[in-house]
């Protein structure tokens, strides 16, 4: 890893610094821009319960009210239900998918303009509901500026992408997260040490603790992030001889579906609490506060269940065993010991079952750890341990840091062979 960063500081390198610099200079505007509050409007709540991971992946600037209030939440619904689409839902979008290029450049076109849709109409919602506001001019103008924020950030993630480093979309998110977790260390020294609650040295030890797990945990979630099955296969008139004696794997991560499902549950599970506040309906507010929330018992297992079922839905849907085994075929690729066709689909169904299990499993353990730490530490609820911000970071720093790697090998074996 340093080898990396130290190669990136060589003259013929010029050219990714740049890149480099200009992510960073977008993302510090999009910290500049969750600062920015808007003015007129005063929040009537302060804790969020099933909106915290929207006010995370926000950089807080749900909280605050900021200009960049709704994030690039809307996109990554939109993204979400368009995948849903391309299905056997609407054979259009079936259709746009499989025409290759051309078809994905309309799925994100459209994916865009839903985006901006969503984000008008959850700005419109969250403003009425939450600001405390009767103003319809008011609430207007609010909705306004958070759907130009969110088309901003979508911009501004198109262009890291095309002129900076790693996918603008998830940096963005990522960059949200990480101005959230230097108050939680804060909070957790505050809580500890400084509050009188524990006694000075008693203090220290469990934040030394609390500093040694959160680590723990991170180096936990790199290790199932880059852990992976690798089915072995070979192809029909080719020989590992041929390719240096190296085998050619089909590789299958444990966590196939990343963080896609907790999205999904915390979306599906926000829902009700959402509809119900928008229509005012006290009684019906405290049945959600008492059943649906995801820190009361039963809205917790709910949350706990839909992840996984979730987590096993879209693992299937991205890692289509019936495409798998197509695309083999057409590769002139096969597993050895197994039969194209339905074989190969049972086969790679079977352990593709087993791999989601556990990833669903990993899922469940990272998204529940902040809720049980918060009920049984004692700690204010800002003071959170793992979760799905975290998983996130981690995905995406792993993801830029491959794309970095990448890019400097390409070049240092460009630069050798015209050296030659």
């Amino acid at each position: 890893m340093f080898k990396t960063f130290g190669q990136l500081f060589r003259r013929s390198n010029k050219d990714l610094r740049k890149r480099i610099y200009f992510t960073l200079f977008c993302l510090a505007i999009f910290a500049c821009g969750s600062s920015i509050t808007v003015s007129w409007i005063s929040a009537a709540y302060e804790e969020y319960g099933f909106l915290e991971i929207y006010n995370l992946m926000a950089g807080g600037g749900l909280k605050s009210f900021s200009i960049f209030a709704l994030g690039v939440t809307p996109y990554i619904n939109a993204q979400i239900i368009t995948q849903l689409l391309q299905m056997d839902i609407i054979p259009y979008f079936k259709e746009l998918k499989e025409e290759g290029y051309t078809g994905k450049q309309k799925i994100n076109k459209i994916t865009r303009y839903l985006g901006i849709f969503l984000a008008f109409v959850q700005g419109y919602i969250f403003t009425r509901v939450y600001s405390g506001s009767t103003d319809a001019m008011l609430i207007m103008k609010t909705t306004v500026i958070f759907t130009a924020g969110t088309s901003l950030l979508l911009w501004m993630g198109d262009r890291i992408t095309k002129n900076g480093i790693g996918n603008g979309i998830s940096l963005l998110i990522m960059a949200g997260i990480l101005q959230s977790l230097p108050n939680i260390f804060i909070e957790a020294f505050k809580n500890l040490i400084t509050s009188g609650t524990f006694k000075t040295g008693v203090g220290i030890a469990l934040f030394v603790a609390f500093i040694l797990v959160y680590l723990l945990i991170v180096v936990g979630i790199i290790w199932v992030q880059l852990a992976e099955r690798r089915i072995p296969i070979q192809y029909a008139n080719r020989t590992n001889s041929a390719y240096g004696g190296h085998q050619n794997y089909l590789p299958i991560k444990i966590n196939s579906a990343g963080v896609i499902p907790v999205i999904f549950a915390t979306m599906l599970l926000s829902l009700p609490g959402t509809i119900v506040g928008f229509m005012g309906n006290e009684k019906a507010i405290d049945f959600v506060e008492k059943y649906l929330n995801n820190t009361t018992l039963t809205g917790f297992f709910i949350y706990i269940i839909l992840i996984f079922l979730f987590g096993y839905f879209y693992t299937f849907l991205e890692m289509n065993p019936d495409e798998m085994a197509k695309n083999l075929t057409k590769s002139g690729a096969y597993i050895p010991g197994v039969r194209p066709g339905d074989a190969t689909i049972d086969y790679v169904s079977n352990i593709l079952s087993k791999l989601t299990i556990v990833g669903s499993i990993f899922l469940v353990i990272i998204a529940a750890l902040p809720i049980l730490f918060t009920k049984f530490s004692g700690l204010s609820s800002s003071v959170t341990i793992g979760g799905t911000g975290l998983l996130i970071v981690v995905g995406v720093a792993i993801e830029t840091f491959k794309q970095i790697e990448s890019s400097l090998v390409s070049r240092n074996h460009r630069f050798g062979v015209n050296k030659k």
